[in-house]
């Protein structure tokens, strides 16, 4: 193997099935929540958005509903 390969001119392509992986939204959460996942970030190495999709996903495989109450 080459120590060091020219990529320069190389064609980047984009990732055909990244449409179908993820959705961009926009979601407004409250600025307590988003301190806590950013200290998790800085503490785990992960990014924050990362972690945040990491627990939604493990709510939706354990079927965990919000319980909200409206006062």
């Amino acid at each position: 193997m080459r120590k060091e390969y020219d990529l320069s001119k190389m064609e980047g392509r984009k990732n055909p099935y990244a449409d179908d992986l993820k959705a961009q939204v926009t979601i407004r959460l409250d600025k307590e929540t988003i301190a806590y996942f950013k200290e998790l970030s800085k503490r785990t190495g992960t990014p924050y958005q990362v972690l945040i999709n990491s627990y939604l996903r493990q709510c939706v495989a354990e079927k965990k509903e919000p319980k909200v109450s409206w006062k």
